[in-house]
């Protein structure tokens, strides 16, 4: 089982969007993955829990969230493999890792736990909350946006990743994203 966890090595860059739910991340890796033309994992857990919804009409549970990490890392293995430069990623396990917790009572799977610290991504795009609230099916903290963007931005602090936060509205947010990964992919041609 833990080796459905596991990230498996590439060569692209990866870049994940990072931040609580109706902020913007499956748009704006969208909009990336269509910009660059690069492959976009989308997130797991948003088909796996409506799925559940509809079929059954409840709500995640601790049990759910070991599928939903393996079925994340199976899509992201998968299409990191046939990436060329570049891979856009609507989620990763910390992301998941920190909903848990938040919903939780402060618990998280210790095999999802190992697995999103040792995941490596190049940069982490963390939404901010000025955009409206869209409700649906899944989203159920519109009163505690502020209170999970923390979460989100601690967990980022905590473990040392790289990232940077995205505020204003769709243009400006895919403006200062495309600079943020032009640097990356620069970089990286320099280093080759």
């Amino acid at each position: 089982m833990e080796e459905k966890l596991a990230q498996r090595p590439a060569t692209c860059i990866k870049i994940v969007l990072f931040g609580p739910e109706s902020t913007g991340k499956t748009t704006l890796s969208e909009d990336l993955s269509a910009y660059y033309n690069a492959p976009m994992v989308k997130e797991y857990m948003r088909e796996y829990l409506q799925e559940v919804w509809d079929n059954e009409k409840r709500i995640c549970e601790p049990r759910d969230v070991i599928p939903i990490a393996q079925g994340q890392m199976q899509t992201e293995n998968r299409l990191a493999q046939k990436a060329d430069e570049l891979l856009i990623c609507d989620t990763d396990l910390l992301e998941l890792k920190v909903y848990s917790e938040a919903y939780y009572e402060g618990y998280c799977d210790p095999k999802l736990l190992k697995h999103a610290l040792n995941n490596h991504y190049h940069l982490y795009f963390l939404t901010y909350i000025d955009v409206p609230w869209t409700p649906d099916d899944l989203r159920d903290k519109p009163h505690d946006r502020e209170g999970m963007f923390q979460r989100f931005q601690h967990a980022l602090e905590q473990y040392n990743r790289p990232y940077f936060i995205l505020k204003g509205d769709r243009e400006t947010r895919l403006k200062e994203a495309v600079k943020k990964i032009d640097q990356l992919i620069k970089n990286r041609n320099r280093e080759i």
